[in-house]
């Protein structure tokens, strides 16, 4: 059975924007390769921690929402502690309440977004 997911990570500020990005991809081809399939992601950009991590107070957030079956997550987990340009990583399991959150707060954004270009 799939499972709705939602993974956040915080890489160090200190990347290029092409490093970045290759962080990224590894991370979502990582996801696919396993079965996953990506619902949506954002690139929340660089954010200032609440407490400095590894002498850093700031940090690039990335967020993948995914379906996949439970034992992708052990597999991703070990990629986020390995790579050593990952500083902080939550995934959680959405409930069907959560999953439903996520799915509005997307289409109020895409809405948005449709609003403002018809301005």
């Amino acid at each position: 059975m799939l499972n709705n997911y939602e993974t956040v990570f915080i890489s160090t500020p200190v990347l290029s924007e092409s490093q970045m990005k290759e962080a990224v991809d590894k991370f979502k081809k990582i996801l696919t390769s396993n079965g996953a399939k990506i619902v949506h992601e954002e690139n929340w950009g660089l954010r200032k921690l609440a407490y400095p991590i590894q002498k850093k107070s700031t940090g690039f957030y990335y967020l993948i929402e995914f379906t996949s079956d439970g034992s992708l997550l052990d597999k991703l987990e070990i990629e986020y502690r390995r790579d050593e340009r990952i500083i902080r990583f939550l995934t959680v399991k959405l409930d069907k309440y959560g999953a439903a959150y996520a799915e509005k707060k997307r289409s109020k954004k895409a809405e948005e977004n449709a609003k403002a270009k018809e301005e």
